[in-house]
């Protein structure tokens, strides 16, 4: 699949946490984490599990830069 956005981060799902409506889905790309909250059936559509392979892909209107 392509996808436009370029700030695409390759990933390993390192926990799953399924809520009622939303899932909490906690990633490692190299050293850091990175947390993602989507809902349980997206989730559970994508049959997220400990150890996939994913891609996080990050879109926003702005990026700040703190030094």
């Amino acid at each position: 699949m392509k996808l436009s956005a370029r700030n695409q981060l390759a990933a390993t799902v390192k926990s799953v946490n399924l809520g009622t409506i939303m899932a909490e889905i906690v990633l490692t790309v190299g050293d850091h984490e990175l947390v993602s909250v989507i809902t349980r059936h997206s989730a559970e559509s994508l049959g997220l599990k400990v150890g996939d392979k994913v891609s996080a892909v990050v879109k926003s209107t702005e990026v700040m830069v703190l030094k």
